[in-house]
């Protein structure tokens, strides 16, 4: 299994959270990989300054089984930026499942990759922010938006905000690897407190969004 992180100016630093699942998730299984991937590659920089260097640019990107795209502020560019729009429509006509954490959830609206499907993003903010999924809602009236931990539409899976990039991350480990290692990486991360407490929350949250 092979998964790329897309990054861009102005991500959230937590959210690369997703990263460090997947560092301690190879340990699990040797066969995993992964791999970053910008606009035009190198550096970029994230929220307050971190700065990340990526592997490869949209145009030198390797295929891989998923791609994940991360949220941050920096999200209200991109979804008015045309390389990343034609990055992720390219991308699904071969891979076989787009993903995103937080407000990565706009950028995949931006793309038409949500059309007609449910979705999820961040809720919680602090005014005067405005809620995302609110604008995801308003924005895309195609989109049937979900307060949810994660919502699974098949070819697209969507994560709650911030912190879930890691159930986000478990979650689809578990998906294309299996039960036993996304517990072992949650367990050698020390994170097999949370991943019990969310799994009954995420559960309900998968039944909704398959029914109908």
């Amino acid at each position: 299994m092979r998964i790329a992180v897309v990054l861009y100016d102005f991500v959230e630093p937590i959210e690369i959270g997703i990263l460090g699942t997947l560092s301690m998730a190879k340990r699990v299984d040797p066969t995993l990989t992964y791999f970053t991937v910008s606009e035009n590659g190198g550096m970029v920089e994230l929220q307050n300054g971190l700065r990340v260097e990526t592997d490869y640019s949209f145009n030198n990107a390797p295929p891989s089984d998923v791609v994940m795209v991360t949220g941050g502020p920096g999200w209200k560019n991109q979804v008015k930026n045309e390389r990343i729009l034609s990055f992720l429509q390219s991308r699904r006509q071969h891979t076989p499942c787009i993903a995103s954490v937080c407000t990565g959830a706009m950028i995949l609206a931006a793309a038409g990759l949500l059309d007609g499907k449910r979705a999820t993003t961040k809720v919680p903010v602090i005014e005067p922010e405005v809620c995302p999924l609110q604008t995801l809602e308003e924005n895309h009236p195609s989109v049937h938006t979900m307060h949810a931990l994660v919502v699974d539409e098949g070819e697209v899976v969507t994560g709650g905000g911030v912190s879930l990039c890691v159930d986000l991350t478990l979650y689809l480990l578990e998906r294309f690897l299996g039960e036993t290692v996304a517990d072992e990486t949650a367990r050698i991360m020390e994170y097999g407190a949370a991943r019990s407490a969310n799994r009954k929350r995420l559960a309900t949250h998968i039944a909704s969004s398959s029914s109908s």
